[in-house]
Protein backbone atom coordinates (compact mmCIF):
# COMPACT_ATOMS: atom_id res chain seq x y z
CA UNK A 1 0.00 0.00 0.00
CA UNK A 2 2.71 2.59 0.69
CA UNK A 3 4.19 1.86 -2.95
CA UNK A 4 0.87 2.51 -4.23
CA UNK A 5 0.59 5.74 -2.52
CA UNK A 6 4.62 6.73 -3.00
CA UNK A 7 3.73 6.18 -6.92
CA UNK A 8 0.66 8.44 -7.08
CA UNK A 9 1.94 10.92 -5.27
CA UNK A 10 4.54 11.03 -7.83
CA UNK A 11 2.14 10.76 -11.27
CA UNK A 12 0.36 13.39 -9.26
CA UNK A 13 3.32 16.04 -9.03
CA UNK A 14 4.03 15.17 -13.15
CA UNK A 15 0.00 16.15 -13.17
CA UNK A 16 0.64 19.46 -10.81
CA UNK A 17 3.58 20.70 -13.48
CA UNK A 18 1.27 19.78 -16.23
CA UNK A 19 -1.33 22.17 -13.93
CA UNK A 20 1.76 24.76 -14.30
CA UNK A 21 1.84 25.08 -17.66
CA UNK A 22 -1.53 25.87 -17.71
CA UNK A 23 -1.34 28.64 -15.54
CA UNK A 24 1.62 30.26 -17.52
CA UNK A 25 -0.54 30.23 -20.26
CA UNK A 26 -3.42 31.86 -18.57
CA UNK A 27 -5.66 28.87 -18.77
CA UNK A 28 -7.22 27.69 -15.48
CA UNK A 29 -4.55 25.07 -13.94
CA UNK A 30 -5.62 21.74 -14.42
CA UNK A 31 -2.79 19.01 -15.55
CA UNK A 32 -3.46 15.57 -15.84
CA UNK A 33 -1.55 12.51 -16.62
CA UNK A 34 -2.03 8.81 -17.76
CA UNK A 35 -0.61 5.46 -16.67
CA UNK A 36 -0.35 2.41 -17.73
CA UNK A 37 1.53 -0.30 -16.55
CA UNK A 38 3.55 2.13 -13.72
CA UNK A 39 4.43 4.30 -17.17
CA UNK A 40 2.74 7.64 -18.10
CA UNK A 41 1.38 7.48 -21.84
CA UNK A 42 0.34 11.01 -21.92
CA UNK A 43 0.25 14.33 -20.29
CA UNK A 44 -2.49 17.01 -20.94
CA UNK A 45 -3.42 20.31 -19.20
CA UNK A 46 -6.22 22.72 -20.45
CA UNK A 47 -5.95 24.46 -23.30
CA UNK A 48 -9.96 26.18 -23.11
CA UNK A 49 -8.44 29.50 -23.78
CA UNK A 50 -5.71 28.74 -26.33
CA UNK A 51 -8.11 26.18 -28.43
CA UNK A 52 -11.18 27.98 -27.70
CA UNK A 53 -12.89 25.25 -26.97
CA UNK A 54 -14.97 24.21 -24.05
CA UNK A 55 -14.17 21.07 -23.60
CA UNK A 56 -10.27 21.60 -24.15
CA UNK A 57 -10.16 20.19 -20.25
CA UNK A 58 -6.91 18.11 -19.29
CA UNK A 59 -8.90 15.02 -18.93
CA UNK A 60 -10.63 15.28 -22.37
CA UNK A 61 -6.95 15.93 -24.36
CA UNK A 62 -5.02 13.04 -22.28
CA UNK A 63 -8.21 10.58 -22.93
CA UNK A 64 -7.72 11.10 -26.94
CA UNK A 65 -4.02 10.99 -26.30
CA UNK A 66 -4.03 7.92 -24.83
CA UNK A 67 -6.55 6.33 -27.07
CA UNK A 68 -4.03 7.28 -29.96
CA UNK A 69 -0.90 6.37 -28.34
CA UNK A 70 -2.58 2.63 -27.46
CA UNK A 71 -4.56 2.32 -30.73
CA UNK A 72 -7.89 1.55 -28.61
CA UNK A 73 -10.68 3.51 -27.74
CA UNK A 74 -10.53 2.00 -23.91
CA UNK A 75 -8.34 2.87 -21.57
CA UNK A 76 -8.79 -0.85 -19.69
CA UNK A 77 -5.92 -1.10 -16.85
CA UNK A 78 -4.96 2.50 -17.12
CA UNK A 79 -5.35 5.54 -14.42
CA UNK A 80 -5.61 8.96 -14.64
CA UNK A 81 -4.19 11.43 -12.60
CA UNK A 82 -5.63 15.23 -12.45
CA UNK A 83 -4.95 18.13 -9.95
CA UNK A 84 -9.02 19.07 -9.81
CA UNK A 85 -12.10 16.33 -9.05
CA UNK A 86 -13.22 15.62 -12.39
CA UNK A 87 -16.28 18.31 -14.31
CA UNK A 88 -19.66 16.07 -15.45
CA UNK A 89 -18.00 16.15 -18.56
CA UNK A 90 -14.95 14.78 -17.99
CA UNK A 91 -16.46 12.11 -15.43
CA UNK A 92 -18.61 11.00 -18.42
CA UNK A 93 -15.85 10.74 -21.02
CA UNK A 94 -13.72 8.43 -18.21
CA UNK A 95 -17.01 6.30 -18.00
CA UNK A 96 -17.10 5.92 -21.70
CA UNK A 97 -13.34 5.35 -22.09
CA UNK A 98 -13.70 2.79 -19.52
CA UNK A 99 -10.54 4.12 -17.28
CA UNK A 100 -9.73 1.37 -14.17
CA UNK A 101 -9.05 4.28 -12.11
CA UNK A 102 -9.30 7.74 -11.46
CA UNK A 103 -6.91 9.78 -8.77
CA UNK A 104 -7.52 13.12 -8.25
CA UNK A 105 -5.91 15.84 -5.70
CA UNK A 106 -8.81 18.71 -4.84
CA UNK A 107 -12.10 18.56 -4.62
CA UNK A 108 -14.14 21.02 -6.82
CA UNK A 109 -16.91 22.06 -4.86
CA UNK A 110 -18.71 23.70 -7.81
CA UNK A 111 -18.13 21.32 -10.87
CA UNK A 112 -16.79 18.29 -9.76
CA UNK A 113 -19.13 14.99 -10.70
CA UNK A 114 -17.05 12.61 -8.12
CA UNK A 115 -18.69 13.50 -4.78
CA UNK A 116 -18.44 17.12 -4.75
CA UNK A 117 -21.27 18.45 -6.46
CA UNK A 118 -22.79 15.18 -7.53
CA UNK A 119 -21.38 11.93 -7.66
CA UNK A 120 -21.27 9.87 -11.04
CA UNK A 121 -20.18 6.51 -9.22
CA UNK A 122 -23.39 5.81 -7.57
CA UNK A 123 -25.45 6.54 -11.06
CA UNK A 124 -24.89 2.70 -12.23
CA UNK A 125 -23.77 3.56 -15.42
CA UNK A 126 -22.51 0.31 -17.77
CA UNK A 127 -18.83 0.57 -16.06
CA UNK A 128 -17.47 1.63 -12.42
CA UNK A 129 -14.34 3.50 -11.66
CA UNK A 130 -12.27 3.23 -8.73
CA UNK A 131 -11.58 6.57 -7.74
CA UNK A 132 -9.09 8.10 -5.18
CA UNK A 133 -8.99 11.42 -3.82
CA UNK A 134 -7.15 14.14 -1.92
CA UNK A 135 -3.20 13.14 -3.23
CA UNK A 136 -1.27 16.41 -2.85
CA UNK A 137 -4.59 18.03 -2.54
CA UNK A 138 -3.27 21.12 -0.90
CA UNK A 139 -0.85 21.47 -3.79
CA UNK A 140 -3.47 21.03 -5.85
CA UNK A 141 -5.68 22.96 -4.48
CA UNK A 142 -3.35 26.04 -3.82
CA UNK A 143 -2.69 26.40 -7.77
CA UNK A 144 -6.33 27.10 -8.23
CA UNK A 145 -6.99 29.34 -5.67
CA UNK A 146 -3.35 31.25 -6.85
CA UNK A 147 -4.77 31.40 -10.48
CA UNK A 148 -8.06 32.69 -9.68
CA UNK A 149 -6.48 35.38 -6.78
CA UNK A 150 -4.32 36.67 -9.81
CA UNK A 151 -7.47 36.87 -11.80
CA UNK A 152 -9.58 39.42 -9.64
CA UNK A 153 -6.45 41.41 -8.91
CA UNK A 154 -6.64 42.00 -12.58
CA UNK A 155 -10.25 42.76 -12.75
CA UNK A 156 -10.10 45.04 -9.82
CA UNK A 157 -7.32 46.94 -11.34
Amino acid sequence: MLNENKSDESFMLEALRQATYAFKEDEVPVGCVIVKDGKIITKAYNQVEKLKDPTAHAEILAITQACGELGNKWLYDCTLYVTIEPCLMCAGALILSRIKRVVFGARDEKTGAFGSKIDITKTKLNHDIEVNCGILSDECGDIMTEFFRKKRVKVSE
